[in-house]
């Protein structure tokens, strides 16, 4: 079991930093990639970012380029998303979640135990 837990959300003002962290089971969780996803009302829920493994491969999503980095703890059974210059679009509830990289492209493992429950942002303008 993976079981990511997400910390870090809260209210800032637009362009004020926040830093989300998500912590897994270091059993299991070393050998995983893994991705942050959003989901603003009414919206569908979307990737972020992701990391792999190692933690050398990161793919952002167009939207937070540059604004946001994505990394991973030395015990790589954590990762965190430093989000600075934050617009209102970033308001949303963010996921951290646990998967696999192959050729490009990360895929959230099945099953609730590798996503977390959920942390929530709101940027004010």
């Amino acid at each position: 079991q993976v079981q990511p837990v997400e910390s870090g959300g809260g209210v800032v003002q637009a362009g004020r930093s926040l830093k989300l962290s998500c912590a897994a089971s270091a059993r299991t969780s070393s050998d995983y990639a893994m991705g942050w996803f959003r989901q603003a009302p009414g919206k569908e829920r979307e990737l972020v970012s992701f990391i792999n493994w190692r933690g050398d491969i990161t793919h952002y999503a167009d939207s937070v380029k540059g604004r946001f980095t994505i990394s991973r703890g030395s015990a790589k059974n954590s990762m965190y998303l430093q989000m600075d210059n934050l617009v209102p679009e970033d308001t949303a509830v963010y996921y951290c979640s646990a998967g696999y990289y192959s050729g490009g492209s990360y895929r959230p493992g099945s099953g609730s135990d590798f996503w977390g429950q959920g942390t929530q942002v709101s940027v004010s303008s």
